[in-house]
């Protein structure tokens, strides 16, 4: 039956114990990888894709999906905290829908994490070539290789982004090394990023003028669904800014007290960063104003369109906010504050690496676990026997990153991360209900309060949001399932060890042998 396939909860966690990713973080650890994730390109660079969308409207936006993320955060605590393995969303639908739908799930994660990944990138790119190599250096990289091609969204003359290529591949050997020394340079990198955004809160909030304010909803609050414009179309795309908390539940088998440890992870780094969010949005829009360049038709130019990319190269728009490959350092320039811009830029430049590796952490346990239960080929769950990580499925996944960050723009990317991610989080809320019902005496150490409101209203936040990404990102999870459900047919659905009857974690040894003919 094709939605019969249920991994036990038992079974997963037997399995884990067998072979199993080396426990080494705690709470603290868990918090700062999700801030490390949290806190990066959404408010970094996309602080300018989300004025483009909504204008001053930005900060409703960020409140608007922030409530979402909370309510998918407390379906995630209680069931991260009941079953500490990686996989994150995968895991828990196998272990409560079956095999079929962790599937697409698991499928869906890859093009949240990888694509999210590339799109990290990008953002570090802008930075790097503005203000790294132009206002420190006086170096002007030539645009076929600081940007991918204009007419998927880069920037007229470009090619390839070539250092988006160079920080992906570099995080990638950083994290074949060791996930523990990974996560010593990540907290540094974290400590970097919170300075630098309380000396832009410092700067801005007390010179934030309230005429910068209006109109407060240019492009108005629901752009309508497939347009990705208004105050909730750019919630949609400021979705991606917080997907940072998923990361930390794909740690969850390397952590220790993964009970205590993980829902601490997820819901503090969520709260923490939203609030740093809300502030750094309106000390940037309300400095220098946000206001979005608008088409002939007075609706907002799409984000990374090859339309915006020609109107930003105009001398009426080359420096607004909107523009701005380099959001925040832009605004500090802007107001006076040029040396202390750069500082920032800086700072981006040296901790934007962070969102990078915790992202990429997060795709290589996914696939990862996909290996170990047999849907993907067993080469890609070993763990080197100096490393203790995954490091095949580390260099692959890496390689894949790098090639969508030379040739797709910032905007694009994080509508098609955030396609992934809303539908991985209503399946893990979906999840949760199943789990309440089939499981109900297991035991919980953490349980999500007023679990029949939460959980739908984190499934229909998700589809809300979804329906209010542009047409184009919409479209992708379809088309990206669909590859998805040909490689499970075709190859996955006969090498499950649960279809094979090897859950067992005995028999999981057998990973690498052929299915039986």
């Amino acid at each position: 039956m094709l939605f019969g396939r249920i991994k036990s909860l038992d079974a997963i966690l037997a399995t884990a114990e067998k072979k199993s990713l080396h426990r080494s973080l705690g709470w603290f650890q868990l918090t700062l990888f999700g801030i490390g994730c949290v806190i990066g390109t959404g408010i970094f660079v996309l602080t300018a894709a989300g004025a483009q969308k909504a204008g001053p409207g930005l900060m409703l936006a960020f409140a608007i999906a922030g409530a979402i993320c909370i309510v998918a955060a407390l379906c995630y605590a209680e069931i991260a905290a009941m079953i500490p393995v990686a996989g994150s969303a995968y895991t828990y639908t196998y272990a409560s829908m079956g095999e079929f739908l962790a599937w697409t799930v698991g499928w869906a994660l890859i093009l949240e994490y990888a694509v999210a990944a590339s799109a990290v990138a990008v953002g570090w790119s802008g930075y790097f070539s503005g203000t790294i190599l132009q206002h420190t250096f006086g170096i002007h990289l030539p645009p076929y290789l600081a940007a991918g091609p204009l007419a998927l969204g880069g920037a007229p003359g470009g090619f390839i982004n070539l250092p988006a290529v160079a920080i992906a591949l570099l995080v990638t050997w950083l994290l074949v090394i060791g996930t523990s020394e990974s996560a010593k340079v990540n907290a540094v990198l974290v400590m970097i990023k919170i300075a630098a955004l309380l000396v832009f809160m410092f700067l801005t909030v007390p010179r934030i003028d309230p005429a910068q304010f209006n109109p407060f909803l240019p492009a108005g609050l629901f752009g309508g669904f497939g347009t990705g414009v208004g105050a909730v179309g750019a919630a949609a795309t400021i979705f991606f800014a917080y997907v940072g908390f998923d990361s930390v539940s794909t740690a969850a088998e390397e952590t220790k007290n993964p009970q205590r440890n993980v829902p601490i992870g997820l819901i503090g780094s969520l709260l923490f960063c939203t609030i740093f969010y809300i502030i750094v949005a309106a000390g940037a829009i309300g400095t220098v104003g946000g206001q979005p360049i608008m088409g002939p038709n007075g609706i907002p130019f799409p984000t990374g369109s090859e339309e915006l990319a020609r109107q930003c190269t105009l001398p009426a728009y080359r420096d607004a906010l909107v523009c701005s490959n380099e959001a925040l350092a832009h605004v500090l320039r802007q107001i006076g504050f040029g040396q202390v811009g750069n500082m920032l830029g800086y700072a981006a430049f040296i901790a934007l690496p962070s969102v990078i590796l915790v992202l990429l952490f997060g795709q290589t346990r996914i696939f990862f676990v996909m290996s170990r239960d047999g849907l993907l080929p067993a080469a890609w769950s070993k763990v080197h026997p100096k490393w203790k990580t995954p490091h095949i499925v580390t260099m692959i996944t890496g390689c894949a990153v790098a090639l969508a960050a030379a040739f797709l723009p910032v905007g694009q990317l994080a509508d098609y991360a955030n396609a992934g991610t809303l539908y991985a989080f209503m399946m893990v809320a979906i999840a949760l209900l199943v789990l309440r019902k089939v499981q109900p005496n297991r035991k919980r150490s953490f349980r999500t309060p007023f679990a029949w409101v939460v959980a739908p209203l984190t499934i229909v936040g998700c589809l809300f949001l979804f329906f209010n990404l542009p047409l184009v990102a919409m479209l992708v999870l379809p088309g990206w399932g669909l590859i998805g459900l040909l490689i499970y047919f075709l190859y996955s659905r006969q090498r499950s060890h649960v279809g094979r009857g090897l859950d067992d974690p005995e028999e999981a040894e057998l990973a690498g042998m052929p299915p039986p003919r």
